[in-house]
């Protein structure tokens, strides 16, 4: 009862904490989404809940698209990656009467989708669906709930038939035992009611054993273990929110990873740029004045995006890329925007954006965009002095830009030109190279990951190039029978050809959120053990389906509620370690259960052996169960706090078949059984023994076989919390163990002393 209160306590008390911090997190986001609608001739704010068919929202920049419609005036660019993953922004325009456009096709120019964020520009959308008919809604109804078992779920099943398997056999052997022990010494029973007396103490002993042979501890022990490993994991930026995630977590052998914002930091910063003759700068505050100030004007005033007070605010993802530059150089100071006279924004068409300046009594105009378009205009470029020099050829810019290219570098270029037309011959400032940058403690997360087994695949929706690069600066690509793959090449394989591909499959390009889906699939029938993380609502089928989703925090809320853990800083760093903390979990049940059936073989074999010798009742009903009860429910505290050291991801996975008992565990059980058996049996039946305790009953004996076999099993508590020869190694990390053993000695000496008739034992003498 007590083992059960307190299971079922400390598991509630900790879903509950885990469930209000995600409720709390949900209730922030949902505050947020607010709709800015035309109603009764004028402009509204609603909750998009409250958005209907036929409305008429209003949409600018940094808005969320609260349901799917068409655009019947302006135009935007929105970030659709919460249902593609793809990191290029879409633009939306104007349908015309009577256009035909394919609403399942996210790429169309008139339709826009619930979840989806507004980039740029403003718009007028007619509402055409809203709630679960919505593309985002279809997504989230997808996930249904998973019953396949987590492998530690597995791995208990088979120990629980075993363990039962071992009661039973060790129960009908104590009863035959006993049966045979009278028999042979001729202390046969004389009239039905002694045989009724005899069978029915072997049942009870036997019976009893049963109860001690099952670890009742083991359920409280994994929930003490959830509570303490995902309170600790809150600190590191994991919320824990299904429970069996965190052990699942530490049985991971594969691991599908997104990109942007995961292994990348997630957004756009720029790396270098160069001027025409190939001089190669990466700060601002290493370059001329004059060079400096040319590509501050053309990079900051010729910009959607502003900063304000340290933040910036507007413009696209690239625009707040190149503020983000200066504002990291200091020099947003450094420019003046009341020398603008016109700025053209980004024009899809002719790819590039321009601003004209007064200056000096003149006006310049300055103009950004695709390289291709500016490049093959200019005839004259700024070297790293900022004088103007003759373009004589663009060859060796050419081959950077090239090999820029191929490390996944997005280029833009930056030209200048006298007068307010941007259609003369331009003079290059500057070729920028703008990357997602890798993010430096992910390549290290993600080596950690490889050396404990844990195959990772990086699955984006980047082209493959961009995705190669990223994958080999992250160390992910190393080898020459490494794989990447399209969606398109993966389309093309039948299921067993991929199976065959698995193990060196290292990337996946251009994904679908339909080939996450079948990733798992595939991984889970090849008996992986899979963990997928996600952050859209395209994700969430896959991270419902894999054992073990991981959501992220920026992510949407469908994304969160299909996923087990949630990663609030998005970070690979912090996936790495939710497994140690994982690992860290089966690890301390595995001492757990070296600690207890150690407990449960002594017990069966000195209560089996002892009537053998020549005595029926070694220990008694009452006696087995107080070590049950003192053992169980104390042990899984004292297990429950073990810390997570790093050496646990030097080790491989535990395969899903594996048995949670190994070889070398069954071994350090039998032996530690044997050794306590024989010691505790040895003052009841060995003469050298007994008589160091002088002319005393056998309830005396008992009373200290009793004491014995607590204490012996204490202090095999210290050997199996650790695999090295030190049984104190790392002792002062685990508070809780050193209290709970000298609770139980405690508890022995309380038994043995006020016991009295009630446990059937003696006080002990001090002289014995």
């Amino acid at each position: 009862m007590i083992a059960i209160l307190i299971a079922n306590g400390v598991a509630s008390i900790s879903k509950s904490k885990q469930e209000g911090k995600a409720s709390a997190l949900k209730a922030e986001e949902l505050a947020k989404e607010i709709a800015k609608v035309y109603r009764e001739g004028k402009l509204q704010e609603i909750h998009i809940s409250e958005v209907v068919v036929g409305d008429l929202v209003y949409l600018q920049s940094g808005d969320k698209i609260p349901a799917d419609g068409v655009v019947c005036g302006g135009t935007i660019q929105v970030d659709q990656a919460s249902l593609n993953g793809e990191t290029e922004e879409a633009s939306k325009t104007e349908c015309p009467v009577g256009a035909k456009y394919d609403m399942k096709n996210l790429l169309n120019f008139y339709y826009v989708y619930r979840g989806t964020v507004v980039c740029s520009g403003e718009a007028f959308v007619e509402v055409k669906v809203v709630g679960d008919k919505t593309l985002f809604g279809e997504l989230a109804l997808e996930v249904q709930e998973d019953t396949r078992e987590t492998p530690l779920q597995v791995k208990l099943g088979k120990l629980a038939k075993q363990i039962s398997t071992f009661g039973y056999i060790g129960a009908i052997c104590i009863v035959v035992g006993i049966l045979l022990k009278s028999l042979l010494t001729g202390d046969i029973p004389g009239d039905v009611y002694e045989w009724i007396r005899l069978i029915m103490d072997a049942v009870t002993v036997a019976v009893t054993i049963i109860v001690c042979a099952v670890p009742e501890g083991l359920p409280m022990l994994t929930s003490i273990l959830l509570s303490f490993q995902s309170l600790k994991m809150a600190k590191d930026n994991v919320l824990v929110r299904k429970i069996n995630g965190l052990e699942t977590a530490g049985s991971l052998s594969i691991l599908f990873s997104d990109k942007t914002g995961t292994i990348t930091e997630g957004k756009l910063s720029v790396v270098k740029f160069v001027t025409g003759n190939v001089k190669i700068f990466d700060s601002l505050k290493k370059v001329n004045r004059t060079l400096a100030e040319d590509v501050i004007t053309g990079i900051g005033i010729n910009n959607s995006a502003t900063a304000s007070e340290g933040n910036i605010i507007g413009g696209n993802s690239t625009d707040r890329a190149l503020i983000s530059f200066l504002l990291d150089a200091n020099a947003m100071d450094k420019m003046s925007k009341d020398e603008v006279r016109k700025f053209n924004a980004f024009d899809s068409t002719k790819k590039t954006s321009s601003v004209i300046i007064n200056y000096e009594g003149s006006c310049v105009t300055f103009i950004k965009g695709a390289p291709e378009r500016i490049l093959a205009r200019c005839s004259y470029y700024l070297d790293e002095t900022g004088k103007r020099q003759k373009f004589e050829n663009m060859d060796k810019l050419n081959v950077y830009m090239n090999a820029q290219a191929e490390r996944s570098m997005r280029l833009l270029a930056v030209a200048k030109v006298n007068g307010d037309s941007d259609e003369n011959d331009l003079t290059l400032v500057c070729v920028l190279s703008i990357r997602d940058n890798v993010r430096k403690e992910a390549v290290d997360a993600i080596q950690e990951v490889k050396n404990a087994g844990i195959q990772v695949v990086m699955v984006t929706g980047d082209r493959k190039e961009t995705a190669a690069a990223i994958a080999r600066e992250a160390k992910l690509l190393e080898n020459d029978d490494d794989v990447a793959l399209t969606s398109a090449e993966m389309a093309e394989k039948s299921d067993d050809e991929l199976k065959a591909i698995l193990p060196k499959l290292r990337v996946v390009a251009r994904a679908l959120p339909t080939d996450k889906s079948r990733l798992v699939r595939i991984a889970q029938e090849c008996d992986y053990v899979v963990g997928m993380t996600g952050d859209g609502v395209n994700d969430a089928p896959a991270l419902k389906k894999a054992d073990v989703g991981f959501a992220m925090g920026s992510g949407t809320e469908v994304a969160k509620d299909a996923g087990d853990i949630t990663i609030l800083d998005d970070n690979f760093s912090s996936i790495e370690k939710a497994i140690l903390y994982g690992r860290t979990m089966f690890k301390s049940i595995r001492k757990f259960l070296i600690f207890q059936l150690t407990v449960n073989v002594a017990a069966v074999l000195t209560c089996f052996i002892g009537p053998l010798l020549g005595e029926n009742v070694v220990m008694t009903v009452i006696q087995l169960l107080m070590i049950n009860l003192a053992m169980d429910t104390l042990a899984a505290i004292a297990f429950g706090s073990e810390p997570a050291l790093k050496e646990f991801m030097k080790d491989k996975p535990i395969p899903r078949a594996a048995s949670i008992i190994s070889k070398n565990m069954m071994i350090e059980i039998l032996i530690s059984a044997i050794y306590i058996t024989i010691i505790c049996l040895s003052i009841l039946f060995v003469s050298p023994v007994k008589n160091l305790f002088g002319d005393v009953d056998v309830t005396y004996l008992k009373s200290a076989l009793f004491a014995m076999f607590i204490m012996a099993i204490t202090f095999n508590g210290f050997n199996a919390r650790t695999e090295h020869m030190n049984p104190f190694e790392g002792i002062g990390r685990n508070k809780n163990f050193l209290i709970v053993m000298l609770s139980i000695f405690v508890l022995q000496f309380n038994f043995v002393t006020f016991g009295g008739d009630v446990l059937s034992v003696e006080s002990l003498s001090p002289k014995s």
